[in-house]
């Protein structure tokens, strides 16, 4: 009897979604996730990922089938995460921060059969679920949520060897638009192999005997789960999670556990850069070989402070949840001070005016991309949406800049509906529409403003009704409503008073003319 058997090389296992599981059988004790929530090695995280793809079989999800995960940065979430790319799952990680009824719309326009949430977030998960029409599992993490069935019981019930029948799985996360709905960025083909990813490999050299990453944001949000789980466990690196991102116990997990490689946004680097040089100086951060950012312009200050600090290990990206692909290093952005790089090789990219004209190199527009032949994204659900999103073979993320004569890509700003706090996009209508609630207000319009730590900040210009006082009183009471009405990340930071807002003949707020008011003499980079 012959018993030689094939081993996958790791191509092949990562072609049907095996890739954590074969970096498994090569190391099943290195360490996989690191968390205040527990700790998972390569084999534990396999198995646990085998026992769940079992129970969503078992509780009647096939291959296509989806999958909502609510979840906080622990465990689980990757485990949910590994287990959907196996079993051949849509996944679609949730902002725990949205309101129960937005979880809910989620939960219901992305057709999810399974929901799995966090204890931390039961009050929304129940409202959410009430809402759902297609469940037939829901679990829950970390404790009791009343009407979900617990992860762990669930679990404990399957076997945890190899799936025998893997199929690549997906992700379907959703992106806030000005208007309406989330709406989901989906693909009915997998893109092929994208030219940043191809170049973040490439920089961050991944020795996994001995690297580690850390997860610096919530792994709801594409990028931390893209750059800061995915693609190190993808690799063989294990990941540290963060509950609650903090500046010196950044650099205190860095020296402990000789972390190499993090992805950050710039108000992160700003708020360590500002810790008292003491602080900085208590920590040995010389493990570090790769920071990457993005997310939002970064201050040519504080990127100058932080290659000061760390050294030439420094890397900027562009891109999106709908895709893209502009890349700068240390030393080339040293020559080119405020840009975030130029497009890769395959990555077209124009700067167009309103009527979609390309302009010549220095001239201000909106950044188009040109989308890839295969694996386009949509909008789940939303053609009309999608259709809006595209200018022909071209779609914007909304952002304003230019091209120098080099080719290198400088931005100048967001367009005056999308406002961006912390690396956190926000969009002004959804918030527009809260204010209006408030019986004193007559006209609301919500800007980005300056702000020295975050980038941006959250202003609300607001037009009173006749009877009602334009004072601190009413300030007060605006941001106490808002406050009780809106996520924390929406909330304005401050509000002030116009006798009228600007308006088009057609009645549309002129909310660019608002927020230049507030940038004028202010640098936007």
């Amino acid at each position: 009897m012959n018993m030689t058997q094939t081993v996958p090389s790791r191509e092949e296992a990562a072609a049907n979604g095996m890739v954590v599981a074969w970096h498994a059988a090569q190391a099943p004790d290195r360490m996989a996730v690191v968390s205040e929530m527990g700790s998972r090695t390569f084999g534990e995280l396999n198995a646990q990922a085998n026992r769940l793809v079992r129970a969503l079989r078992r509780a009647g999800l096939g291959a296509g089938d989806a999958v909502a995960l609510l979840c906080s940065n622990r465990p689980e979430f990757i485990e949910v995460m590994v287990a959907c790319q196996r079993g051949g799952f849509r996944v679609t990680p949730i902002n725990w921060h949205l309101s129960g009824g937005e979880v809910g719309y989620i939960v219901e326009n992305c057709e999810a059969k399974a929901f799995i949430a966090d204890t931390r977030f039961a009050g929304s998960a129940q409202e959410a679920a009430a809402m759902s029409s297609m469940l037939v599992a829901k679990l829950a993490v970390g404790g009791p949520v009343e009407g979900f069935d617990a992860y762990d019981a669930a679990l404990a019930a399957e076997d945890g060897h190899d799936i025998e029948d893997p199929v690549l799985g997906s992700q379907m996360l959703y992106t806030s638009g000005t208007t309406g709905h989330p709406k989901g960025v989906y693909r009915r083909q997998a893109p092929g192999a994208a030219p940043l990813v191809v170049k973040l490999t490439e920089t961050a050299a991944f020795r996994p005997e001995g690297d580690m990453a850390l997860v610096t944001g919530p792994l709801y949000h594409a990028a931390p789960l893209a750059l800061n789980m995915s693609f190190p466990l993808n690799n063989g690196i294990g990941v540290v999670l963060m509950d609650k991102w903090d500046a010196e116990e950044t650099l205190r997990l860095i020296q402990e556990h000789r972390i190499t490689h993090t992805h950050v946004v710039p108000t992160m680097l700003h708020r360590m850069l500002q810790l008292p040089d003491e602080a900085k100086a208590k920590y040995d951060t010389s493990s570090l070989r790769w920071i990457l950012h993005g997310a939002a312009p970064c201050p040519v200050h504080v990127k100058e402070g932080a290659i000061d600090w760390f050294g030439p290990v420094v890397f900027e990206y562009y891109a999106a949840t709908e895709g893209g692909g502009i890349f700068i290093a240390s030393e080339e952005w040293l020559e080119r001070k405020g840009s975030c790089g130029r497009p890769l090789p395959g990555v077209e990219v124009q700067i167009q005016d309103e009527d979609g004209n390309p302009l010549p190199a220095d001239e201000v527009g909106t950044v188009y991309f040109k989308a890839p032949e295969d694996g386009r994204f949509e909008y789940f659900k939303a053609p009309e949406k999608t259709d809006s999103a595209y200018r022909g073979n071209y779609y914007t993320m909304g952002d304003m800049g230019y091209f120098d004569s080099d080719g290198y890509l400088f931005l100048t700003g967001r367009s005056a509906e999308v406002i961006i706090s912390g690396g956190v996009n926000i969009y002004p209508a959804e918030i527009d529409q809260e204010l209006l609630k408030h019986a004193a207000i007559a006209d609301a319009a919500v800007v980005g403003a300056p702000n020295e730590e975050w980038g941006e900040e959250v202003k609300a210009v607001v037009q009173l009704n006749e009877g009602f006082a334009a004072d601190d009183a009413m300030r007060a009471e605006l941001l106490a409503f808002a406050a009780e009405n809106l996520p924390g990340y929406k909330r304005p930071r401050s509000i002030d008073f116009v006798e009228e807002l600007p308006r088009m003949p057609s009645g549309k707020v002129l909310r660019r003319v608002i927020r230049d008011g507030y940038w004028q003499g202010a640098k936007k980079i």
